[in-house]
């Protein structure tokens, strides 16, 4: 039996004793031991038309072969129940706002619900559930069966773990059959985390009431510093530049809109409305990717080489599961040969590579959310010279142990109004109106692209049977939400790039309220209101630039100026343009990459952030030689953030000093720097600016502070700091010790949890290089002060198009879902050293690989 099957016996053993249970060591061994999947031998699956083979190799990684889609889905569904059904379950629970169903009366649990139910994602998926092609019904029609046919008749407690833990406290019924539309809601989660720009617009409104000027706002959300770092295509690049861009406002917000109190109320309920929803796939500042190909002119196999690391939340299990899905001929009956990484709950794979091509994904993050103020007039809403009436319905959410209870749930024509449903800042009151006058209350509503059904689903089964552009493009066409950047690579030696998505039209508007998305919206002016989506064939796109290379990170997609208006807030582009230059280097004068040269550009841990800071930093004198020890270790630091550097420790805790020093004092209460690429833009921006009011402490009257001030006392500090924390002698200083990943399961890992039953559930934490904004990007947010991991690269894949079976691939924590599994982290220590392993695709290579079979059997 495994170390960690071994703790989650003790574990269980401890539960039940506190319970009062009387249980041997041996009951809590077949406690642990009973949820593991059966994965050789033969096993019966009600409606299979023909046996279907499921290997494994040494990670526990499947190949599901079958004849037909339909048991080739039905199969990848009950593996899937197999290995994650607790994880699938949990985030059904989430979608629906059935959370306290789950886990019973819990603060944080009811307030999800409540905003999701408000949402409505559910009764958007059932909707959607109509319009998704027929084959895409049938698909996940199929796979709901698999995993419904692997519940059938067992226990709670032998499918999960958690099941029994959650059972000595709340009632554990057996799981409902799962339903094709739980895994369409999903779909929901996933765009939400991914949406776009909505922290950044609520964000301008709360500091505007802090500085009390735009213009100052402004200059905390600087423009794409596109004559730095390149954005993802020039306007040559891009075949779709021809395309009319779409007209975006550069009118001002007038302090009386903004400085009302009832107005900022309202804003900061919408906050705390959106802040309750759990983040499935992560969330804020990090929660990006990394993706690249390299045409086959500059690569060691003579075959475009592509490359993806997405950067979500960090969780356990981790976000993403591996699978090959393989027709054992395939055909039109069967059409599907496909290799990467899925989600527990979809059928298909969402990011990898068949037989063709290879595709990867990276957050476009497009603007496609828009907070609305609305005016209330009692039930209605201002429209113009008129009113529309609120259209409210009543939810009823259940309560495991406790109560049901029911919410109002109230929407406009833009959405649902958010601003109410955490009952404690509900906002309404008097406030501005467009002619000055005032006396109604105030309401925020959402627009949102995805609370319209639309076709992701058939986007992500599409790209898997994917063959060139062409089928790219109408992947593209179908990718509505969350609206990614796709890069991609064929075996014939092609590299593309297609940017997806429902982009919202915005007219512009003379008018007090800026209108290109960026502030919140005056709902009462029709003229804001979106005038319909971007063209599709707009979008940007291109195929076979001339550079060979093509580097999606993201970053600014097209010039300022060209194409469709996605948006204004994207990721700076330290680390595409840091990508893009260490491509470039290697294929200059006709050097060549391969796939281990690019599994190590992943890893890359060069810091953009000393690049900007540390010559301004070595430029002052602390004149103590105790306080300038930190600052000697600047002068040899290689600007590389791995675990083991002393520099790179002491140059974090400088980072997160400057930024409290010279913002903290001007922005609102809870919303400090995070530090991440904005930040990082707007301090390179102030360096050249050593008198900037920005620099002042305004909690120091009577003295103002500079740049050099600023930068010094952030030394001093940080010296001070880690003295208190890592030691007095520079030399025991690391940033690993500091920067430390800790996945937490999301049910049972949290501080409210016993520690024995989060140190069972929760990978032991580790330490870790990278940070925010670099290649290796594991994120943390300088305003916590905390320096841990928020996010990270949730796998790290590199696929070579001239030898498939060379390609490498790693995820986050492990294929399984099971704590008492060895493969619940067997990946992680892989992971974190930035190792890979291989990934074999050919029959044969498979084949060779595989260390169990399991037969299924009609």
């Amino acid at each position: 039996m495994s170390r960690r099957a071994v703790r989650l016996s003790v574990l269980v053993v401890a539960i039940v004793l506190v319970a009062a249970l009387v249980v041997s060591v041996v009951g809590a061994v077949v406690v642990i031991r009973r949820p593991l999947p059966q994965t050789s031998g033969t096993l019966h699956v009600p409606g299979l038309s023909a046996p279907v083979t499921v290997t494994r190799d040494a990670r526990g990684v499947p190949t599901i072969t079958a004849t037909t889609s339909a048991d080739l889905f039905r199969a990848q569904g009950y593996v899937a129940a197999q290995d994650r059904f607790f994880e699938m379950d949990y985030r059904r629970h989430v979608t629906a706002g059935r959370l306290s169903e789950l886990v019973g009366e819990n603060a944080d649990a009811l307030a999800a619900d409540k905003v999701i139910r408000t949402f409505g994602w559910r009764r958007v998926a059932e909707q959607e559930w109509q319009t998704v092609e027929p084959s895409t019904r049938a698909a996940l029609q199929a796979y709901a069966d698999g995993v419904n046919a692997y519940l059938d008749g067992k226990a709670p407690s032998q499918i999960a773990v958690e099941y029994t833990v959650l059972g000595l406290q709340v009632n554990v019924r057996a799981p409902e059959p799962w339903d094709p539309v739980d895994s369409l809601a999903w779909l929901k989660a996933m765009a939400w985390d991914l949406r776009g720009n909505y922290d950044d617009e609520l964000e301008r409104a709360r500091t505007f009431e802090s500085v009390r000027d735009v213009d100052k706002v402004d200059q905390l959300f600087p423009e794409y510093p596109q004559d730095v770092n390149a954005p993802i295509l020039t306007a040559k690049e891009d075949d779709a530049a021809t395309a009319t861009a779409a007209a975006h406002g550069d009118a001002t917000i007038t302090s009386a809109e903004l400085r009302s109190g009832d107005v900022q109320r309202a804003i900061v309920s919408a906050s705390a409305a959106v802040d309750a929803v759990p983040h499935l796939v992560g969330d804020g500042a990090g929660v990006g990717s990394n993706s690249w190909v390299v045409s086959g002119e500059h690569t060691a196999s003579g075959k475009p080489v592509l490359a993806n690391d997405p950067h979500l939340g960090i969780s356990a299990p981790g976000i993403w599961a591996q699978v090959r899905l393989r027709c054992a001929q395939v055909g039109t009956q069967c059409p599907y040969d496909v290799s990467g990484f899925s989600f527990a709950g979809m059928p298909g794979v969402v990011i990898g590579h068949n037989d063709q091509l290879a595709w990867g994904l990276t957050n476009l993050g497009a603007d496609v959310t828009d907070f609305f103020l609305e005016r209330v007039l009692g039930d209605a809403v201002q429209v113009d010279d008129g009113t529309e009436p609120i259209v409210t319905r009543t939810e009823t959410i259940k309560v495991n142990g406790s109560d049901d209870v029911q919410i109002q749930v109230r929407s406009t024509r833009h959405g649902p109004i958010v601003s109410d449903v955490v009952d404690d800042l509900a906002a309404v009151g008097d406030g501005p109106v467009p002619d000055g006058t005032s006396g109604h209350g105030y309401a925020v509503s959402l627009a949102w692209t995805a609370l319209q059904p639309g076709h992701t689903a058939d986007a992500l089964l599409a790209i898997d049977t994917a063959k060139d552009a062409d089928d790219i493009a109408r992947v593209g066409r179908l990718l509505e939400v969350p609206s990614q950047n796709i890069v991609f690579a064929t075996a014939d030696g092609h590299i593309g790039y297609q940017a997806p998505g429902r982009i919202p039209l915005r007219a512009k508007v003379a008018g007090e309220l800026p209108s290109d998305g960026t502030w919140p919206r005056p709902g009462w002016d029709s003229d804001y209101d979106w005038q319909g989506y971007v063209d599709p064939a707009q979008m940007p796109h291109a195929l076979d630039p001339a550079s060979g290379i093509i580097v999606a990170a993201n970053q600014q997609v097209v010039p300022r100026g060209t194409g469709p208006y996605l948006t204004q807030d994207w990721d700076y582009g330290f680390r595409s343009q840091r990508i893009r230059d260490q491509l470039e280097a290697a294929t200059s004068d006709g050097g060549k990459v391969d796939v281990a040269s690019m599994g190590a550009l992943q890893y890359d841990q060069h810091n953009p952030y000393a690049d900007v800071l540390v010559p301004a930093l070595l430029s002052l004198d602390i004149g103590n030689t105790f306080d300038d020890d930190g600052q000697q270790l600047l002068r040899t630091w290689d600007r590389v953030s791995d675990k083991d550097s002393p520099a790179a420790a002491y140059f974090a805790a400088v980072w997160a000093n400057v930024l409290e020093l010279a913002f903290d004092d001007d922005l609102p209460d809870g919303d400090g720097p995070s530090g991440d690429s904005r930040w990082l833009e707007v301090v390179r921006r102030l360096l050249d600016d050593p008198d900037s009011p920005w620099w002042d402490d305004r909690s120091t009257p009577g003295v103002v502070e500079g740049r050099d001030e600023v930068l010094t006392r952030a030394m001093v500090s940080a010296r001070r700091q880690l003295t208190a924390r890592l030691g007095r002698d520079p030399k025991d200083w690391s940033w690993g010790k500091l920067h430390v990943m800790a996945p937490e399961h999301p049910v049972l890992g949290g501080d409210s949890v016993p520690a024995i039953v989060r140190r069972l559930v929760n990978p032991t934490p580790i330490g870790v290089g990278g940070g925010s904004s670099i290649v290796d990007a594991t994120a943390w947010d300088a305003s916590s002060g905390s320096f841990d991991v928020t996010a990270a690269p949730s796998m790290r894949m590199v696929v070579d198009l001239g030898d498939l079976d060379s390609s490498t691939w790693v995820t986050l924590t492990g294929t399984s879902g099971h704590p008492g599994s060895k493969h619940y982290t067997d990946q992680l220590g892989a992971w974190a050293a930035g190792r890979t392993f291989a990934w074999p695709f050919s029959a044969a290579a498979v084949q060779a690989d595989a260390e169990q079979k399991l037969t299924l059997q009609p």
